[in-house]
C-alpha cells in the first residue's frame, strides 16, 4: 500500500489548479485551533529586526553534516555477541535502520521549528497554528527531497509522517484539546496535504511568478484569508520565499546518505550573514 502522503503528491496534477485547498486549509485551522486559543503563550516581545532584504541569497549548497560533526548521529557499531543478539532481533533490518533514519530527520524538522530564531527572523508569534504551520513546511522539505530517491525515499517518508503525526497529536493535547481529538487531528490532517500539494504546485516550471510567495502568505502568515500578503508583512513573506526555494536547492544538493541517516541540518537562522558555516 503506498504511504497516505505520497498518494497526496500524486493527486497533484488534478487539483494544483483548484482554490479549494486553501479554503479547506483557513476552515480547518479556524476550527482545529478554536479550543487551545485561550490556552496559546502569549507573543513574546519582538526582538530587534535582522535586515530582511539581504537575507537568503547565497549561493545553495548541501546541507549535510561534516563527517567529524559533534552533531551526527551515527549508527551504533556493536560487535561480538551483542550484535549478534541484536541482529537476531533485527535491530540492522532495513525497516529498523529507516525508522531509526526518520526519528534523526524529524529532529531535524523540529529542532529549526521550536527555536526561536525562526520567529526572529520572520516576525511571527509563537501559537500553535504558527509552530504547526512551520512544521507542516519543514516536512514537505523532507518529503520532497527523499521521493527523489524513489521507492526507499518513499517508505522512509512514511515512517517519517508517522513520526511527525504522533508528535503533532501530543502538542495538539498539550495545548488543551483533549475531548474529540480524533476530529481535530483528521482537520490537521486535511491541511498537512493541502499545504504540501500547494507547496509542489508552486513550484512547477507553469506555476505563475510570485505563486509560491502568495502560498507562503496563506498557508503561514494570513489570519483573514487574503490571497496576497498586505504591506506590512511583504517584507518577511519575500524572505521565507526566498528561504524557501534555498532550502529545496540545497536539499537537492544533499546526498542520499546524508539525508537517510538525517545527517543534515537545514541553514541555521541564529546566523544572519549566512557565509559558510561549519556543521
Amino acid at each position: 500500500m503506498l504511504p497516505r502522503w505520497s498518494r497526496a503528491v500524486r493527486s497533484l496534477n488534478s487539483i494544483t489548479q483548484r482554490n479549494d485547498i486553501h479554503a479547506i486549509s483557513r476552515q480547518s485551522y479556524a476550527m482545529a485551533t478554536a479550543a487551545a486559543a485561550s490556552v496559546e503563550p502569549a507573543p513574546r516581545p519582538t526582538k530587534q529586526l535582522v535586515s530582511l532584504d539581504k537575507m537568503f541569497w547565497s549561493k545553495p549548497a548541501s546541507l549535510a553534516l561534516a563527517p567529524d560533526s559533534p552533531l551526527r548521529v551515527d549508527e551504533p557499531k556493536y560487535e561480538g555477541i551483542k550484535r549478534f543478539i541484536l541482529k537476531l532481533m533485527l535491530f540492522y533490518s532495513k525497516q529498523s535502520k529507516s525508522i531509526r533514519g526518520a526519528n534523526v530527520i524529524y529532529k531535524r524538522v523540529v529542532s529549526q521549528v521550536d527555536k526561536p530564531a525562526i520567529y526572529d527572523v520572520f516576525n511571527l508569534e509563537k501559537t500553535f497554528r504558527m509552530t504547526f504551520s512551520l512544521l507542516v513546511l519543514h516536512m514537505w522539505f523532507c518529503l520532497r527531497r527523499l521521493k527523489e530517491e524513489g521507492k526507499e525515499g518513499v517508505e522512509l517518508g512514511q515512517n517519517l509522517y508517522e513520526i511527525y503525526n504522533h508528535d503533532v497529536e501530543l502538542r495538539v493535547s498539550k495545548a488543551g484539546v483533549n475531548l474529540l481529538l480524533s476530529k481535530w487531528m483528521k482537520e490537521l490532517e486535511k491541511i498537512f496535504y493541502g499545504n504540501i500539494v500547494a507547496f509542489d504546485a508552486a513550484l512547477l516550471p507553469e506555476a505563475k511568478q510570485d505563486e509560491l510567495q502568495n502560498v507562503i502568505w496563506r498557508n503561514i502568515f494570513s489570519d483573514d484569508g487574503s490571497s496576497k500578503p498586505d504591506d506590512a508583512a511583504l517584507r518577511a513573506v519575500q524572505a521565507m520565499t526566498r528561504y524557501v526555494r534555498r532550502e529545496v536547492s540545497c536539499l537537492s544538493l544533499t546526498d542520499k546518505e546524508a539525508m537517510f541517516s538525517g545527517n543534515f541540518m537545514f541553514t541555521p537562522l541564529e546566523n544572519t550573514s549566512f557565509g559558510p558555516v561549519r556543521r
